[in-house]
C-alpha cells in the first residue's frame, strides 16, 4: 500500500520553469492532502554548464514556492550541458535518504489524488507509456537480445529474469524498457547512486554491442531499466491506468496535448491556469500565452479526431505545423 513519499522534479530557466508552475498548480489542487513535498531540484552554474542553469525569473521562483514546492540546489558533477535529461539522475541526490519518492518530468499534469496510487516502494518501477526507440537495430548488427544482454552482463544482472517471454524473441517488448518520464523507489539516494553509476559507465564504457547505438537522448531510457531490475522491481507493478491515465498525464510539448489528450485534461489545465497569480507568471512563456490564453491550442483540437488519431505522432506535428499552429 502507498505510504508518505515525497515527489522530485527538475526545474530550470526557460521552458521548464513554466512547466513546473503547472506541475505544481495541479497537485496542489488535485492532491490538496497529500502527505509528502513536492522538491524542485535546481542544477547550479558550474563547470558543467556553459550558461546559468538556474531559474532566472523570480516571479517563477515566488509562485512555485507558494504552490509549496521546495526549490533546492544542486551541483551538476558528471552531466550538465553534455546530457540535460541527467538531471533527472543527478538531482535525485536533494531528496530525504531513506524516504520514498516519486520522480516527475515537469511536462506532467496532474488529474486525481496521486495518493490513491498503490506505490509499492519495494518493487520500483517507471512509465510504460513508451515506443520501441532504442535500440535501433542495423540490419548486420546485433540484435535485441544480444544488445540489451550485453548490458545486464555488464553489471552481473540475471538478463533473463527480466524478459518478457509473453512476447516474441527480437521483438522490443519483450525486453524492459520504461519511458523515464516518471519512476520511483524506496530511497533516492540508493536509486540515484546505481542511477548514476550504470549511466556513467554505459557513457563512458559502452558494450561492443552498442557499436552501432545513439545514448543521446536515450541513455537514461537504457540506463533506467536495469536500476529498477537491480533493485527487485520491473514492469507493470502498478495497476495500468493510474499515471499515465487517470491521475497523472505526461502531456510532453501544449499542441500535442490539445491534439490527443482527453477532454478532461484540457479542462484540468484550463482549470489550473486560470488563477490571476497564474496566468501573470505563465503567460510570459510564448508558447504557453499562444496555446492556452490565446486559444490556438483549441484550434489544434479541432484539427482532430481523439477517437481516431494518425497513427504516428510525427503525422500528428506535421498536420499541427502544416496549419502553422506548432509551438515548443
Amino acid at each position: 500500500m502507498s505510504r508518505k513519499f515525497n515527489i522530485l522534479a527538475i526545474v530550470q530557466g526557460g521552458r521548464l520553469q513554466y512547466e513546473a508552475v503547472l506541475l505544481a498548480a495541479s497537485l496542489r489542487e488535485f492532491s490538496p492532502d497529500l502527505v509528502g513535498r513536492l522538491y524542485l531540484a535546481e542544477p547550479q552554474p558550474g563547470g558543467k554548464w556553459s550558461s546559468d542553469p538556474r531559474i532566472d525569473d523570480p516571479e517563477v521562483r515566488a509562485l512555485l514556492e507558494s504552490l509549496g514546492a521546495k526549490i533546492v540546489p544542486f551541483q551538476s558533477e558528471v552531466f550538465g550541458d553534455s546530457y540535460p535529461y541527467g538531471n533527472k539522475i543527478e538531482g535525485l541526490k536533494v531528496l530525504p535518504k531513506g524516504e520514498p519518492f516519486v520522480f516527475f518530468d515537469t511536462d506532467t499534469l496532474f488529474l486525481d489524488d496521486l495518493s490513491t496510487v498503490p506505490f509499492d516502494f519495494d518493487r520500483p518501477s517507471a512509465s510504460m507509456k513508451r515506443e520501441g526507440t532504442w535500440p535501433e537495430i542495423e540490419l548486420y548488427g546485433p540484435g535485441y537480445t544480444e544488445t540489451w544482454k550485453s548490458l545486464y552482463d555488464k553489471f552481473g544482472l540475471n538478463f533473463q529474469s527480466s524478459l518478457d517471454l509473453g512476447q516474441p524473441d527480437e521483438y522490443w517488448e519483450r525486453y524492459l524498457y520504461f519511458n523515464a518520464g516518471w519512476f520511483y523507489g524506496r530511497c533516492p539516494h540508493e536509486f540515484g547512486g546505481l542511477f548514476l553509476k550504470f549511466a556513467r559507465a554505459i557513457r563512458d564504457d559502452p558494450p561492443e554491442a552498442l557499436v552501432c547505438q545513439s545514448l543521446d537522448p536515450w541513455l537514461d531510457q537504457v540506463a533506467l531499466p536495469l536500476v529498477i531490475h537491480a533493485l527487485g522491481g520491473g514492469r507493470d507493478v502498478l495497476p495500468m491506468g493510474l499515471l499515465d491515465g487517470s491521475v497523472s498525464c505526461h502531456w510532453r510539448v501544449l499542441p500535442l496535448l490539445y491534439a490527443r489528450e482527453p477532454d478532461r485534461v484540457v479542462e484540468a489545465l484550463h482549470l489550473i491556469a486560470a488563477p490571476n497569480k497564474i496566468k501573470k507568471v505563465i503567460k510570459q512563456y510564448e508558447p504557453i500565452k499562444r496555446m492556452l490564453y490565446q486559444r490556438r491550442g483549441l484550434k489544434v483540437r479541432a484539427l482532430f479526431d481523439r477517437d481516431n488519431l494518425p497513427d504516428k505522432e510525427q503525422k500528428i506535428r506535421n498536420r499541427i505545423k502544416a496549419n502553422k499552429l506548432w509551438v515548443r
